[in-house]
């Protein structure tokens, strides 16, 4: 990749808002780096809401429809941040998109309902978010998992803080129930 004009890390990598600027400038070299640079973090957060096979879909939507999406990024806060939302919004409409029969999220061993137990207790751990009505299944998920404030998972669902605090408890009640 030619480096001439983008600003550079102390790494001699090319910094992100450089090759944000290339891209808006229509550079598929700068697009492509950007997607070796942060591909696998939107590939595992949309895995963690859809399996690793929409996961994959979702995270080529995400940059092919980049260059677009970048004409909102105001580049307050970090590029990262505000991809990983990006990557949520993707893959909350996929969830949509989904018939509620078809099979749902696999998650890391290591999330916090998880952690510290058995390789069954874990399986059952999953399976009782798989139930989850997806109402509930998506704040518990960008909460636990993700670690958003209920004010950023309002922002991203389109509900009140409030709503996202109750379903977060009602999600954890009936974990509770069920594992």
């Amino acid at each position: 990749m030619e480096r001439t004009g983008l600003a550079l890390e102390s790494n001699g990598r090319s910094t992100d808002a450089a090759l944000i600027a290339a891209v808006r400038a229509g550079s598929s070299t700068a697009l492509a780096t950007l997607y070796t640079r942060h591909g696998r973090m939107v590939y595992a957060v949309a895995r963690r809401f859809l399996g690793e096979t929409d996961a994959e879909d979702v995270m080529q939507d995400v940059f092919v429809g980049l260059p677009e999406a970048l004409e909102g990024y105001r580049e307050r806060g970090t590029f990262p941040a505000w991809l990983r939302r990006v990557a949520v919004r993707a893959s909350l409409m996929a969830l949509r998109r989904r018939s509620r029969s078809a099979v749902l999220a696999r998650y890391a061993t290591g999330w916090p309902v998880a952690t510290g137990r058995s390789t069954e207790d874990r399986l059952a751990a999953r399976e009782a978010i798989d139930r989850l009505p997806d109402s509930l299944r998506a704040v518990f998920v960008l909460r636990e998992v993700e670690g958003y404030s209920h004010a950023e998972i309002a922002a991203q669902l389109g509900i009140t803080r409030t709503a996202s605090m109750i379903r977060h408890h009602r999600a954890w009640t009936q974990l509770r129930r069920s594992v």
